[in-house]
C-alpha cells in the first residue's frame, strides 16, 4: 500500500512551537514522523509526501528518516502551498495509480483505523473516506472539526459549517484515481479543497465511508490540541 501525506501549509497556529508544522516535536518525536510511523506499522511501504512551506527542511528531515528507517519517501513539491489542501493532492496525480492511502500530516490516528481500512476493497471509481461517528464524545474541537453528512455508507456531503451532520471527517481516506478528476472539477468551480472533491464525488455517487469505530484520532493544529496529543500519548491513549 502506497500513502500521500500532505505536508505544504503553513501551520500558522502552531508557529511559537516551531517554523515548520511537520517538524514540530510532539514528546520529543516530530509530528511528521510519527503520521509515517503509525502508517507504516499498519502496512504502508511506501510514501509520498508533499511539501511546500519551509519545502527544504521538510525534504531534508525525510530524507534522514528515509535512510534512518529504511523507508522509501518520495518527495513531490507544491509550489502554490498558500491555496487550500487539494492542490497538494492534485500535484500527486503523476506518481499515483491504484489505490492509495491519504491523510494529513498533522492527523495522529490509531493505526488500527489504517489498518482497517486498508483491508477494504473500495467499489470502482470511489473514495472512501474514515469518518467518526462519535460526535459528543470526541476528543477533537467540534468548532473546528470537518462535518460530514452520511447515510447508508455514502457521503452526501463534507463542510466545515454544516449544521445536519452526524460523522467527523477524520482526514483519512482510501483513494482510487477518481480522486484526481473530483479535484480537478472542484478546482474548475473555484474550491481547491479535498472537501470540496469529495463533494463532487457524493453529487457522482462516488464516496464512500469508513466507521472508525470510536477508535482514536486527534487533529494537531493548534496549541490546546497540541497539548491534549503529549497527554494522551504519555498516557499511552494514542
Amino acid at each position: 500500500m502506497k500513502c500521500l501525506i500532505i505536508a505544504a501549509g503553513t501551520g500558522g497556529r502552531l508557529r511559537d512551537m516551531g517554523p515548520s508544522k511537520p517538524l514540530i516535536h510532539v514528546r520529543g518525536v516530530p509530528l511528521l514522523e510519527r503520521v509515517i510511523a503509525r502508517a507504516h506499522s499498519a502496512g504502508v511501504d511506501r510514501f509520498f509526501v508533499v511539501s511546500g512551506y519551509r519545502g527544504e527542511d521538510v525534504r531534508a528531515s525525510l530524507d534522514g528518516l528515509a535512510a534512518r528507517k529504511a523507508i522509501p519517501i518520495v518527495h513531490i513539491v507544491n509550489d502554490a502551498w498558500e491555496r487550500a489542501n487539494g492542490v497538494s493532492v492534485l500535484k500527486a496525480k503523476p506518481f499515483l495509480d491504484g489505490t492509495f492511502l491519504l491523510t494529513m500530516c498533522d492527523h495522529l490516528v490509531d493505526p488500527d483505523i489504517l489498518r482497517g481500512l486498508m483491508s477494504t476493497t473500495p467499489e470502482r471509481d470511489t473514495v472512501t473516506l474514515a469518518v467518526d461517528f462519535n460526535i459528543t464524545g470526541s476528543i477533537n474541537d467540534l468548532e473546528d472539526v470537518t462535518r460530514v453528512k452520511c447515510s447508508n455508507g455514502r457521503v452526501e456531503h463534507v463542510g466545515k459549517v454544516i449544521r445536519d451532520f452526524n460523522a467527523i471527517d477524520t482526514g483519512v481516506f482510501l483513494c482510487t484515481p477518481i480522486i484526481f478528476d473530483a479535484l480537478e472539477a472542484s478546482q474548475a468551480a473555484g474550491d481547491d479543497s479535498v472537501s470540496g472533491a469529495m463533494n463532487v464525488l457524493a453529487r457522482w455517487n462516488k464516496a464512500r465511508t469508513f466507521d472508525v469505530q470510536g477508535r482514536l484520532w486527534l487533529d494537531v493544529d493548534d496549541p490546546p490540541t497540541f497539548r491534549k496529543a503529549e497527554e494522551l500519548l504519555e498516557a499511552g491513549r494514542l
